[in-house]
């Protein structure tokens, strides 16, 4: 500054107060840190997937209509597999798991009015069961995704990879119909806890 009083004019328009406040009392100013580009790189990552075409099955569990308003139903969904981990449900459903696909299944089926039904359950190619609420998924091209890593961290982690990486850059494109994620036998807290994500395309 070419003068003491152009340096307190500025002084004073950036802090609003004088520089001679500041030697008199401690004074809030105004700091600003140095600006950095950050550029950060998507895709680098590899994602594991294979196209799967497969009729229709029959799952077996339990099922709840849950509302998506105000993203209500992760929420409901969390509740619902940490009572069915309480109650041991989830111990009682991998017995079952006679079908193709294997481990416990968390279905997601948007019906209408904003409203879900999510399905806790196993494939199932036994007898009915009256135990068991039981839920035919419609035969579809699946897109399979491979998830390797703890819960719910990888899960969402991969979530957020399919739909700003994958989705975009893909020529498929998701049906109508359930969305799948599959839970192996395991410790779900382990790195190499294995999972997948079951999505209908076309």
């Amino acid at each position: 500054y070419e003068t003491p009083e152009a340096f307190a004019k500025a002084f004073r328009k950036q802090h609003d107060i004088k520089p001679s406040d500041v030697r008199k009392e401690a004074c809030t100013i105004h700091s600003y840190n140095k600006l950095v580009i950050h550029v950060q790189l998507k895709g680098a990552d590899p994602m594991q997937y294979k196209i799967v075409e497969k009729e229709s099955f029959r799952v077996v569990g339990f099922k709840r209509t849950l509302s998506c308003a105000n993203g209500e139903q992760s929420k409901e969904i969390t509740k619902f597999w940490q009572d069915i981990y309480e109650d041991g449900t989830n111990d009682r459903l991998f017995p079952l798991n006679t079908g193709d696909i294997k481990g416990v299944i968390g279905v997601c089926d948007m019906g209408e009015n904003n409203l879900m039904d999510y399905w806790i359950a196993t494939s199932y190619a036994g007898e009915d069961t009256q135990v068991f609420e039981t839920f035919t998924v419609p035969a579809a091209k699946w897109t399979v995704f491979e998830v390797k890593g703890a819960m719910p961290t990888a899960i969402t982690t991969m979530w957020e990879k399919i739909y700003q990486e994958w989705l975009p850059s893909n020529a498929y494109e998701l049906t109508n119909g359930p969305e799948l994620e599959v839970y192996s036998n395991g410790d779900t807290s382990s790195p190499d806890y294995y999972s997948e994500i079951w999505l209908p395309i076309k």
